[in-house]
Formats: C-alpha cells, structure tokens, sequence
C-alpha cells in the first residue's frame, strides 16, 4: 500500500513538471507502471472541434496501442483484439468539469480490474488531467504580457474558450472586431502582436485598453490557435486620441488626404497632428514614427472609426518626408499582402 502511495506521489510530481504535454504525458505512463500493473496503455486530448482523441503517448509490449485501437472495426472487436482483453477506461476532467482527455489501460489478461486498482486510477484522475491539459501551455504564454486583466482562448472554429485564471470581456466575445484583428494577426504568422482599442466608443472617451494576441505554442491542440488578452494601455507618450488616431491611420498607409476624409477633418489639421505626433515619439518622419508606433505597440486600428473604406494602397517607399506632405508611409493595411510586421 505504501508502494502504491509513493508512486502516486512521484505520478503527481511528473504531472507538475515543466516541458513538452506529449513528453509529460510519456512520462506520466511510465509512473502508472508501479502503480497499477498494465499491459498497455493510451493517453490522448480530447478535441471537441474534430470531436475526436489525438494520442499523445502510448505503451504497449507489441505495436503501439494507437494503431490497435485504430484498427479492426467496432463489428470485428470481439474477435480480432490485438492482444487486448480487458480495459479500463477513464475520462479526464479538469476543475469547474472541463473535458481534458481519456485515458486507457489495457490488459492481456480476461480478469477484469479489480476495485482496488479503479479507486487507484480514480484517485489519480486529478493529477493525469493536470498532466495532460493544453491550457497550462497557454497560461504560461499569457503571463508575457503583465497586468492581463482579461482573455479568451481562441478556437480554430472562430469561437473561444476561457482560459482558466482570467476572466472574459466583452471586447473579447465570438464576432468581436477585437478578436477579428487578433485572428488576423495571428494568422498572417505573428506570434506575439498588440495594439490600442478604444473604450466608450471610436473617439476613446473612456481611454484605450491594450489588445494582445499571442499564437499557440506548438504542444496545443491544432484546434486551439492562439490567445486573445486584454490589459492597461500602458506608456502612450502623451498622445491624444486624437493623434492615435491619426498615427493608427498614417501605419494602415494612409495619405494626409486620406486620413483628412476619415476623420472629416480638413488636411491642414491632419498636418499639425502630425506635426506633434513626430515631435512627441521623436520621429523626424513619417516613416519612422510609423515603425517606432508599431513597434511600441501604439497602433490603433481604423475599425472602430469606419469598417476599412479606404481603397488599397500601394506601398510608397520613396515617401519618407515631414508632415506636411501628403504621400503615403510604405505601409499596408492590416490583413492585406504586404502589411507590415506588428509589434
């Protein structure tokens, strides 16, 4: 009894450990050895948008336990079994009932397991779950961006799930434009973008929040892209929303004639705004104080202000000149071929 306590400690212990799910959940099978005798066995995640199992890891004495379960039909089983009598089965579920994977153990003998051995299993169900769930990759993820106060997992179906630890919002619902830039970004191949929202409305009344979008680490389910995070807006070098404004503009590759018509203003007020954003990021052109915005994550996107009714614009790379002038920075808009990379 005491061997069996001391190996569901160290099943435990191997559950919290840092690295690879794939490679935790190999381990972990390995620890169930001591712990309750098997034959083979099979860990897979659940999917629920394929509304499948992908394996992560499997033991078995012949060939891997994956192509013995994916092989013979339902109809055959009873005949054809790969050297599998009996089973025992367990569905894993993380805290507040999330569904987390499956996990069998397969035995060549026909006893069937005893009550002893599926209180065991039963008694490990927490940690295996643990083991095993993609959320702690993605939880690690969100912790680059400090002060998070809000997020959302976002699904390969265009939907979200919570991430445990952080609430939701509702910026960050399916449909969102929010999410919409979040998606955009993270499927243009950015694993790490952010930019400015504006709250009360398209002007910023109520100031902005910071929108981060982070691509999945590559141990998630493919079902699983990426993470949507909401937190403070952080340092906006004295920028009004105004300017912001403007400067959002001046990234998507707009001219001083075209940001004058959105934001109905007229052209030589588009050119003093500039005039004060450079001086503000310390730019001395367009260009650059573009890139800076970027890469600071100042960025706030035209949505809010209208739904993208400029037409495309050609990148303009030999317009790098003050304020006043009315060429475009050779910037696309986001989405479109040829965006810039975001910070």
């Amino acid at each position: 009894m005491r061997a069996h306590r001391r190996g569901e400690l160290l099943l435990a212990e191997t559950a919290t450990s840092p690295g690879a799910v794939a490679g935790r959940a190999s381990a972990v099978l390995d620890d169930l050895r001591p712990v309750s005798p098997l034959d083979g066995a099979w860990i897979a995640l659940a999917d629920p948008l394929r509304h499948g199992y992908p394996s992560l890891a499997d033991v078995a004495p012949g060939r891997p336990v994956a192509d013995v379960l994916s092989g013979p039909p339902t109809a055959h089983d009873g005949v054809v079994t790969g050297g599998v009598d009996e089973a025992l089965a367990l569905a894993l579920f993380a805290p507040h009932g999330r569904h987390v994977g499956f996990i069998a153990l397969l035995s060549g003998s026909r006893r069937p397991p005893t009550p002893d051995q599926r209180d065991r299993l039963a008694r490990m169900a927490p940690a295996l779950a643990h083991g095993i769930d993609p959320m702690r990759s993605l939880l690690t993820a969100s912790r680059m961006v400090r002060g998070a106060t809000a997020a959302v997992v976002l699904a390969g179906d265009h939907g979200c799930r919570t991430l445990p630890g952080l609430p939701t919002n509702a910026l960050l619902v399916p449909g969102s434009p929010v999410l919409a830039l979040a998606r955009d970004r993270i499927d243009d191949g950015h694993t790490f973008s952010s930019f400015l929202w504006p709250l009360g409305g398209p002007h910023a009344p109520a100031g902005h929040v910071r929108v981060t979008a982070l691509a999945a680490p590559e141990d998630v389910p493919a079902g699983l892209t990426g993470l949507a995070l909401l937190s403070p807006a952080g340092d906006l070098h004295q920028l009004t929303a105004r300017e912001l404004e403007v400067l959002g503009l001046l990234i998507e590759g707009c001219s001083n004639q075209e940001i004058a018509r959105a934001l109905v203003v007229a052209p030589r007020t588009v050119a003093t705004h500039l005039e004060h954003l450079l001086a503000k990021l310390g730019a001395p052109t367009r260009t650059l104080a573009a890139v800076r915005a970027e890469r600071e994550g100042l960025y706030v996107p035209s949505a809010p202000l209208r739904r993208w009714c400029l037409p495309p614009r050609r990148p303009d790379a030999s317009t790098t000149s003050g304020p006043g002038t009315a060429g475009a920075t050779p910037w696309a808009r986001p989405g479109r071929q040829g965006s810039a990379p975001y910070a």
